[in-house]
C-alpha cells in the first residue's frame, strides 16, 4: 500500500511540473510546434536516465524513493521518459530490431490511436 501512495504523490507532482513547464515554454515561444511538450519529454528522459543510470546504480535510493522518482515523478512528468529508457536498454543489449520496432511502433501506433479517437469523438459528437 505504501508503494501506491509513494507513486501517487510522485505522479501528482510530475503532472503539475509537466503542466507548469510546458505552459511556461509554450507561452514564450509563439509557435504551433509543441516546444513545451518536446522540452518536457527531453528533460523527463534525461532525468529518468540520470536516476536509473547514476543514482540507482550507486545504491543511493531506497526502493520507495526509486518508485517515487521513476514511476511516480517521471511517469507523471512524461511517460516518454520510460519509453526512451526502455528503447535505450534494447539498444544497449544489441536488440536493434526491437528498438527500431519500439520507436516506430510507439510513434506511429500512438498517432493512429489518437487520430482514431479524434474520428470517434467527431462521430459521436
Amino acid at each position: 500500500m505504501l508503494n501506491y501512495l509513494v507513486i501517487s504523490l510522485g505522479a501528482a507532482l510530475g503532472g503539475v511540473f509537466r503542466y507548469g513547464l510546458a505552459s511556461f515554454i509554450q507561452k514564450r515561444v509563439e509557435s504551433f510546434f509543441p516546444y513545451g511538450t518536446l522540452v518536457v519529454n527531453i528533460l523527463g528522459s534525461f532525468v529518468l536516465g540520470f536516476i536509473m543510470y547514476y543514482l540507482d546504480e550507486k545504491d543511493f535510493l531506497s526502493p520507495q524513493m526509486r518508485l517515487f522518482l521513476t514511476v511516480g515523478l517521471c511517469g507523471g512528468f512524461t511517460t516518454f521518459s520510460t519509453f526512451s529508457y526502455e528503447t535505450l536498454n534494447l539498444i544497449r543489449n544489441s536488440q536493434f530490431l526491437l528498438a527500431t520496432a519500439n520507436v516506430l511502433g510507439s510513434v506511429f501506433l500512438c498517432l493512429i490511436a489518437i487520430y482514431l479517437a479524434y474520428i470517434v469523438s467527431k462521430a459521436i459528437g
